[in-house]
């Protein structure tokens, strides 16, 4: 589970900014949230708005670029299908606007949780050379912090149970610490821990390629097709059935089943519409987030998909009997059919836009207040609003209206 992601200095981000998703003190839903074993209480989803160009994308491209900095150097040797998409190398590019901050690395923050602890691990990068890491861990059993290493510069100090370890006295500027226990200690629990985090609990959907991010979801699980058949059924796209070829030099067909006038018919996915194209990619994933309990981050979500669809995805990651395993969905949108009190908690939106020197700027809803200093009411046209301009992020400007309103 994500439980909040911090960054700075990174593409159109220059000052900090945090996507947060630890649920607030607040009223509404309280019946659609994540809570953990230990009372703690967590969002099953946060959406992103803001216009063209006001970088919602880099705020989620953030999160991948740090799981990719940790996983590139175990990619070589591992045979997980989503391995090398998760992998993929996406530099850390600095805000570009300032002499300053070009010199200045980018830096991570991100606190997650497995079933045994919480963790925050922490990568500031400057030309993919590791300037500061550190990860630290709280027990979920007993509630005990403890600091497991700190990296800064060419001296590293292990702390704990790492304190063990041995560390190459050639350990590659470029080459983060926890990536080399991952290497050389995957056996270790807690660092196992962690990198299956990485590896297995958090995915970026990939609209690029529909039909292999299709086959490698699938292949996981006969029941997650069974459960994507029941979803396309459900949703009267008159296919019965699908099935999947494998072509030469590893390349997919997809084949869709009709049944017309009591005739079976068969489609080559590539013959659907770009919408179907695109449930087809993107189904398997939201059913694995959900049976796993794992957290999908997927950047214009309801691009190509119809609103019905997408209020239907959101509310089962909020109907916590479909939600049983503590699912999360964390995506950008254009879509204000959805951005209403019925379906999303005021924690649950988040607005980008870019201030006066074109620096992202991020915030929730729920900490939004307007110029006589009131808080949004959890009962207001949220759509009509945002639409008015009255959240400083204006969906057809690429610049905050009046920042002043904003309290961030």
């Amino acid at each position: 589970m994500l439980s909040q992601f911090t960054v700075k200095n990174y593409k159109s981000i220059r000052d900090e900014l945090t996507l947060d998703m630890q649920a607030t003190a607040i009223s509404e839903h309280n019946d659609k949230i994540i809570q953990d074993k230990d009372g703690e209480k967590f969002l099953p989803v946060s959406v992103i708005y803001g216009p063209n160009g006001g970088g919602k994308s880099n705020v989620l491209e953030a999160i991948h670029a740090l799981a990719s900095k940790v996983l590139r150097p175990l990619c070589a040797t591992c045979d997980k299908n989503n391995c090398a998409y998760k992998a993929r190398k996406i530099p850390a590019e600095p805000f570009a606007f300032t002499e300053e901050s070009r010199s200045m690395p980018t830096e991570f923050e991100i606190f997650f949780r497995t079933m045994a602890a919480e963790y925050r691990y922490i990568l500031h990068v400057r030309k993919e050379n590791v300037i500061y890491e550190s990860l630290d861990r709280i027990k979920m059993e007993t509630g005990r912090r403890s600091a497991l290493f700190v990296r800064e510069g060419n001296r590293i100090d292990l702390k704990g149970t790492f304190s063990k370890f041995r560390i190459s006295e050639d350990l590659s500027e470029t080459l983060p610490l926890l990536s080399y226990l991952g290497i050389t200690y995957k056996k270790n629990e807690i660092v196992n821990d962690v990198l299956d985090w990485f590896e297995d609990s958090i995915d970026f959907l990939n609209y690029g390629n529909p039909y292999q991010e299709m086959k490698m979801a699938i292949a996981k699980s006969d029941k997650i097709k069974e459960l994507v058949l029941k979803m396309i059924r459900e949703m009267d796209l008159d296919i019965e059935d699908f099935r999947i070829e494998e072509k030469e030099e590893d390349t997919v067909e997809v084949y869709t089943k009709h049944i017309v006038e009591g005739r079976n018919t068969e489609l080559a996915l590539s013959q659907e519409s770009s919408g179907t194209q695109k449930l087809f990619g993107l189904l398997p994933y939201i059913v694995d987030s959900l049976i796993y309990g794992t957290t999908l981050v997927i950047d214009e979500l309801d691009a190509k998909i119809h609103p019905l669809l997408l209020k239907h995805i959101i509310g089962m990651y909020t109907d916590m009997s479909v939600n049983r395993r503590g699912g999360q969905l964390i995506f950008t949108s254009h879509d204000l059919s959805t951005m209403n009190n019925d379906i999303y908690r005021r924690d649950e939106i988040w607005f980008v836009a870019k201030g006066r020197g074109q620096n992202t700027k991020l915030y929730s809803l729920v900490e939004f207040k307007g110029g006589n200093g009131v808080s949004v009411r959890k009962d207001a046209k949220y759509d009509k609003q945002y639409l008015e301009g009255k959240y400083g992020a204006d969906p057809y400007l690429r610049r905050i209206i009046d920042w002043g309103k904003v309290n961030a």
